[in-house]
């Protein structure tokens, strides 16, 4: 005779007036990809992402402003701290937002960091002084406790099979506002300088140079933050949750077979994708930040005397160019070479184009303008691959229970290495104008030199033994 059937598995058991049940029951009834809760993921990542890089083309204007700087060749050490001070706050706080969106929700974090993009992305904007810019800066990454929470709602609006678009679509969204930001800073900051015909010299443009792109963000963030009151919330809150379902599915702790949860610190696939993620976030922040010191630097240190407009121009054009590699060709990408290859090769092929940035400081017209369109457009292509490759790794080294958890360690480690990229790329980029006729690498060869020592490392941790693999990727 043949073994009798496996009895058929408990039915769920959903609570009423409890928002995370209300979400799995609409999960459980709706078999295509989740269109609306996606593009608000996407919208407030792109919200949220704008103001972390959105000061790097005027940064060197906006420091010679404030008078903080003796010399012309100290301005990059000023600018890296100034740059550095987001990524402080939030490396400071991410695990007490974690905490919290576990607690009491991840709309209620979410909406709040959204708000506080408002507020002190336009003090800063307004800023006269260094340490009220430092100030703002550190306060505004301190208060926008928002990345750990949206991964983990990414993932919870989505049936399984459809979690790693959601995670996609957070970094996506999140590469889009790093790279548009400095686009929206070079366009719209010095408005008066830029735009003479349309802003006086004695209005408050001109009294506050870089408010223009601050108030841009700022307004969009508005309507962003007025859209949370349409966010269905995602965590469950109901008591006894999990003592309540042991009876309903007739389950004791005797009979569980479910192995015990492996800690997250001595989860070696989770931890070395996240240092190799470290690693890559930390090279991505210094490039940002040493591309649009060194295009509006002067060309006797090595520069290309760059408007803040000019670098707005074309990192608007490396923004557009990512926007249509994530639509047309990531999938391909990625069904052709999985998360782990594709990050080794979008790595090994930003070594050459990495080296080639100094070089272009003896061309003019349109002889610099082709091949520096062209590297900024797969220096963009190439990270966003890296960031969206070690994201999925990480998310699938680790149960569904535990990647709001997973995802709080990263933040926190991903904000202290981009903390340290800003003012280490400013003390570098400030100490190599200072040599400009030295024998070995002189000038900026040598910052981009260490740029690519750095993205060689992260080269490196993608393969045995530093990086541990999921099991799903073996």
């Amino acid at each position: 005779m043949g073994e009798p059937p496996p009895p058929p598995p408990p039915p769920k058991v959903y609570y009423d007036g409890c928002p995370g049940c209300a979400m799995d029951r609409k999960k459980e009834s709706r078999k295509g990809v989740p269109y609306k809760e996606l593009l608000f993921v996407g919208i407030t990542t792109f919200a949220s992402a704008l103001p972390i890089t959105s000061l790097f083309p005027f940064l060197y204007f906006m420091i010679r402003d404030l008078h903080v700087a003796k010399r012309e060749e100290d301005i990059g050490f000023y600018a890296g701290f100034l740059g550095a001070s987001y990524m402080i706050g939030r490396g400071l706080a991410s695990v007490f937002w974690g905490i919290i969106a576990d607690r009491i929700g991840r709309k209620p974090v979410i909406a709040f960091s959204v708000f506080s993009v408002i507020v002190f992305n336009t003090l800063f904007g307004l800023s006269v002084k260094y340490w009220m810019a430092i100030t703002t800066r550190f306060l505004l990454g301190a208060l926008n406790g928002f990345l750990a929470p949206v991964k983990a709602y990414s993932i919870e609006v989505c049936r399984p099979e459809q979690q790693a678009l959601g995670i996609s679509i957070v970094s996506t969204a999140w590469g889009m506002g790093v790279i548009i930001g400095p686009a929206i800073g070079g366009y719209l900051a010095q408005p008066v300088k830029q735009y003479p015909h349309l802003f006086h010299e004695k209005s408050v443009f001109g009294r506050f140079p870089y408010l223009l792109p601050c108030l841009f963000i700022s307004f969009f963030a508005t309507l962003v933050f007025i859209s949370c009151a349409w966010l269905p919330e995602t965590l469950h809150k109901h008591k006894d949750l999990e003592r309540t379902v042991e009876m309903v599915e007739g389950s004791t702790a005797q009979e569980s077979t479910e192995p015990p949860k492996k800690s997250l610190l001595r989860n070696w696939p989770l931890m070395s994708s996240i240092i190799t993620y470290c690693v890559f976030s930390l090279h991505d922040t210094a490039y940002v930040e040493i591309f649009s010191l060194w295009t509006v630097s002067n060309r006797k240190y090595g520069g290309l005397s760059f408007s803040s407009k000019d670098v707005g121009q074309v990192l608007t054009v490396a923004g557009a160019s990512l926007l249509v590699y994530q639509l047309f060709a990531y999938r391909w990408v990625d069904k052709t070479f999985g998360p782990i290859q594709s990050t080794r090769i979008s790595s090994a092929l930003s070594i050459p184009i990495i080296a080639a940035y100094p070089f272009m400081t003896h061309l003019s017209g349109i002889r610099l303008g082709l091949p520096l369109y062209i590297a900024a457009m797969l220096k963009s292509v190439f990270a966003i691959t890296r960031v969206t490759g070690t994201s999925l790794l990480q998310n699938n080294a680790v149960p569904q229970e535990q990647r709001g958890a997973a995802n709080g360690i990263a933040t926190t480690a991903m904000s202290l290495s981009k903390a340290f990229a800003p003012a280490g790329a400013g003390i570098i980029f400030s100490w190599a104008q200072k040599r400009q006729h030295a024998a070995f690498f002189p000038g900026d060869q040598m910052v981009f030199l260490m740029l690519n020592l750095t993205e060689l490392i992260g080269l490196i941790l993608t393969f045995k033994p530093f990086l541990a693999v999921p099991q799903q990727y073996k």
